[in-house]
């Protein structure tokens, strides 16, 4: 087997999370920053969080209100048809 080729490994590797939960493990890196742990993670907690870090979800609802608003605003063919014969039957007079 050849020297010195293996990284440095760790036995009290310290593990923070986003959710302030910190543990330690081993691993090659002295200090591992993570977002989720099994205190905060909606698998092992059973409560629905949405982990978004580039703002997909926000952009998604976005779009939908959006579309919601369109689709408000949007009449459909039978009330333009019945606005153009109530003004023809006004111009007839």
């Amino acid at each position: 087997m050849k020297k010195d080729i293996h990284p440095k490994y760790y036995k009290d590797a310290k593990v923070s999370c986003a959710c302030g939960n910190t543990f330690t493990t081993g691993s090659t890196e002295p200090e591992i920053k993570v977002e989720l742990c099994s205190k905060c993670h909606p698998f092992y907690t059973g409560k629905q969080k949405l982990v978004d870090t580039a703002k997909r979800v926000e952009k998604f609802q976005a779009k939908m209100d959006n579309k919601k608003s369109v689709a408000q605003a949007r009449q459909g063919k039978k009330v333009k048809r019945a606005k153009r014969a109530a003004k023809k039957a006004e111009d007839k007079k």
